[in-house]
């Protein structure tokens, strides 16, 4: 599924795109590399790509303060523990598409 131009994703930043279904999704820009997970926090419901800081590979919700690896979605640090979903990116002439 095409979202966006890969350049419209600056490095260290998070970007808000959706599904077809309307479900957003945050894409990630790490070093270069783009991620993408659900958007939604696991523990507190928050939007991610709104309201988290993305330090490295690591997006933080600015609720509690929990932690995930959005490479792989794991939950890194507490309050969260139930993983992010993931979704697999390729990049295709410049424009970031995801399997769904």
């Amino acid at each position: 599924m095409k979202l966006c131009p890969v350049a419209d994703i600056p490095e260290g930043e998070i970007r808000q795109a959706a599904l077809p279904d309307g479900q957003p999704i945050a894409l990630y820009n790490v070093d270069g590399r783009i991620y993408a997970t659900a958007d939604r926090c696991t523990h507190g419901e928050v939007s991610l790509s709104e309201e988290g800081c993305l330090m490295g590979k690591i997006v933080e919700c600015s609720w509690h303060f929990g932690t995930f690896d959005v490479t792989t979605g794991a939950a890194t640090g507490m309050p969260c523990e139930v993983a992010l979903k993931t979704y697999p990116v390729e990049l295709i002439e410049g424009v970031v598409h995801v399997v769904v």
